[in-house]
């Protein structure tokens, strides 16, 4: 990573690798929230000049800590500074929406020496779609300065009628501050002593009375407790396979830095840099990922996707009663509507993703209160499917842009020439894909069992037939005879787009079909045209439109090949299974952090390397919550709640000879369960079960 960010909750802060935001960057740095950026320019100079970086690690999610040293001083024939004299560590992290920034000195010069560090600042309160080069419109404009003695604040008043400021403390005596947002400290060092300053950084939105800031090592301490509780309250893995510890250990810690709280419970945004905000997709598949580890998760996405449930037809933001949404902003061009952010409809899959995710989180949890509670959504959800989702009323859900500045292609792959067929050209909308069918399947059976349970025996009973009847018309018309795979879509003629793609690979999870086309589609996916050797590729060598430096058309998404792996271990295929995942932690060894990014190229691991995807965002939510997916997929580990079962079959990778998986939330209790490999086979031990359901083990 070219950038260094941190987040909490709704504050983000994203620098270069020395940890500033240099003038007339290209990078978006900055510090965010609510899609505006309130801190554009952060300068660390010493004695007026820029400091030579050493290292610079933000391995530990919550804080990046970054060191420098001087360069060489002299003026003629007068030393000023003899260089690397000055230890220079930069210490920073984000709690109760403030930035904590601390600068410590330390001096290695055997004599006393004297020297300045200064701080320039600067804010343009930007909107995030300014700052991408996306979107220019009216906007505010900047209202002055005032200056404490140890505080300077920036003000701003919008093009929405909201005021926004960015204020700034400090805890020593400044030698100077000027009114161009300059911060200079005087330090006197003997050998090896040290001596810090410490920043701290609020942006305010709206009227309200500024909070008080607590002091730095109170805050810090706070934010160590609160990951301490995550760590504590999540389940716990072990295993002897180091690659494997460490990715899971890094998404555990990447997903909690990518929970955010708008009201209604944590829910995951979708990455960073850009996509710290609510997407129904995004947010809704890292939910469904984490269900293993921490179902509280998702009930808190499926209450704040429900807040946002559609309520009218607007074209203008492809919205429509029931429909879940796709992304939700917060900053002055989506408020004066220049853009249809505030929020935006235009995805095909979140509605009945919705439904999934409830259904699936009912049978981790058994949880029907919070069905009851949802019982209006769930109602408008199932008439947007087959109301407006099913546009022509064939029977399947397609979408079509209305809005003239949406997305042309609604499905999670949304760029533009992700849907061509296989002689090349785009697919025309209205289109109806793969996937999505199977969703709607998986929605409507599930929800069924929710209304039986219920006692709304008639209303499960229409549910099931319809799914019956998508379930037989998608065979019909989505199989392809002559190369024993899945069409990527109906195109708006109900031609099939027959491209080779990931995206039947979904399906395997819906339960949706049979077991001998599944078996094709599970032969297909790890087959040498689609498998990397690193992962599952979104497009099929030597398929018209494969390319593997693209976004959609040959790249690896993690997130793909982790909904594909949840099918694969469901319906038992352990072989294929153990091979996406061997090649997926493969290719996190070549990421920084062993961190899986949000896509990679699709070149073949006989490269020896995978290829970075120039501005995959890192940390991506659904990347990071892939291994946690490994681990359900090895332990082939499916509760149903409803039924008062847990299904098991559990397998090692050929590199593992122990996984351990402690407290797995369930019902109202916990399983703990220990698979070991033995020289003639594998052992499995039931270490904990205290939720009071049926064990049965394949």
């Amino acid at each position: 990573m070219n950038y260094r960010v941190i987040k909490e909750n709704d504050l983000f802060f994203l620098t270069d690798t020395k940890g500033n935001i240099p003038e007339n960057h290209y990078y978006g740095h900055g510090l965010y929230t609510k899609d505006t950026r309130f801190l554009s320019q952060l300068d660390l100079k010493i004695n007026g000049e820029d400091p030579i970086l050493l290292s610079s690690d933000a391995g530990e999610n919550y804080m990046a800590k970054i060191l420098l040293t001087n360069p060489h001083m002299e003026n003629k024939d007068e030393l000023i500074l003899w260089r690397e004299s000055v230890e220079i560590e930069r210490t920073r992290f984000i709690y109760d929406d403030v930035l904590y920034e601390t600068i410590k000195v330390k001096n290695y010069y055997p004599k006393p020496i004297s020297f300045q560090m200064s701080v320039h600042m600067d804010v343009d309160f930007s909107d995030m779609f300014t700052v991408r080069g996306f979107e220019n419109g009216k906007v505010g404009k900047r209202t002055g300065q005032t200056r404490g003695d140890r505080s300077f604040s920036f003000h701003y008043l919008g093009a929405d009628d909201v005021k926004r400021s960015t204020n700034i403390t400090w805890d020593r005596d400044a030698a100077d501050v000027t009114d161009l947002g300059d911060i200079t400290f005087d330090f006197h060092l003997g050998h090896e002593e040290e001596d810090s300053f410490t920043l701290m950084i609020k942006p305010e939105i709206g009227e309200s009375e500024p909070k008080n800031i607590i002091a730095r090592d109170q805050a810090l301490t706070l934010l160590e407790q609160s990951y301490e509780q995550w760590s504590e309250k999540i389940t716990k893995v072990q295993t002897d396979y180091e690659p494997l510890q460490r990715l899971v250990d890094r998404g555990i810690g990447d997903l909690r830095v990518l929970l955010t709280d708008l009201g209604y419970g944590q829910f995951p945004v979708a990455g960073l840099p850009w996509f710290g905000v609510p997407f129904g997709r995004d947010s809704l598949i890292a939910a469904l990922q984490m269900l293993p580890f921490e179902p509280e998760v998702a009930k808190g996405t499926l209450f704040t996707l429900a807040a946002k449930q559609g309520e009218r037809v607007d074209p203008v933001r492809d919205e429509q009663p029931g429909k879940i949404m796709h992304e939700l902003r917060f900053g002055e061009l989506a408020a004066t509507g220049q853009i249809p952010f505030a929020p935006y409809y235009g995805t095909i899959d979140a509605t009945p993703l919705f439904l999934v995710l409830l259904t699936e989180y009912v049978k981790w949890t058994g949880d029907l209160n919070t069905v009851k509670q949802l019982q209006g959504n769930i109602d408008r959800a199932l008439e947007w499917i087959d109301q407006y989702g099913d546009r022509d009323g064939d029977g399947f859900v397609e979408y079509f842009q209305e809005a003239s500045k949406g997305i042309a292609n609604q499905g999670w792959k949304d760029s533009g020439d992700s849907i061509v067929h296989r002689n090349g050209e785009y697919a025309d909308a209205p289109i109806a894909l793969s996937e999505v069918q199977g969703y709607v399947y998986h929605a409507k059976v599930g929800v069924a069992s929710l209304f039986e349970q219920l006692g709304e025996n008639d209303r499960a009973q229409t549910l099931r037939n319809e799914a019956e009847k998508l379930k037989a018309k998608f065979e019909a018309e989505f199989w392809m005879d002559e190369v024993n795979f899945y069409a990527i879509a109906l195109d708006k003629e109900k031609q099939q787009v027959g491209t080779i793609t990931s995206n039947p690979g979904h399906i395997l999870f819906s339960d949706m079909i049979s077991e001998e086309r599944a078996g094709a589609v599970v032969d297909t996916l790890i087959s040498d045209k689609m498998f990397s050797g690193f992962g599952i590729r979104t497009m099929g060598e030597e398929e018209a439109g494969y390319n593997p430096m693209s976004y959609h058309d040959g790249s690896i998404w993690p997130h793909d090949n982790s909904m594909i792996l949840l099918g694969m271990s469901k319906l038992g295929y352990e072989k294929a299974t153990k091979v996406v995942i061997d090649g997926l932690i493969k290719a996190a060894g070549g990421f920084e952090y062993d961190r899986l990014p949000e896509l990679f190229c699709g070149y073949s691991s006989e490269r020896g390397r995978p290829v970075k995807y120039p501005v995959a965002c890192s940390p991506q939510a659904w990347a990071a919550g892939t291994p946690l997916v490994f681990i359900q997929s090895l332990l082939g580990l499916f509760p149903n709640s409803l039924e008062k079962q847990i299904h098991l079959e559990p397998n090692l990778l050929d590199e593992m000879n122990f996984l351990k998986v402690e407290d797995i939330s369930i019902g109202n209790g916990h399983l703990s369960i220990e698979v070991r490999r033995t020289e003639e086979d594998i052992e499995i031990d039931i270490v904990k079960n205290t939720t009071g359901y049926e064990v049965f083990i394949k």
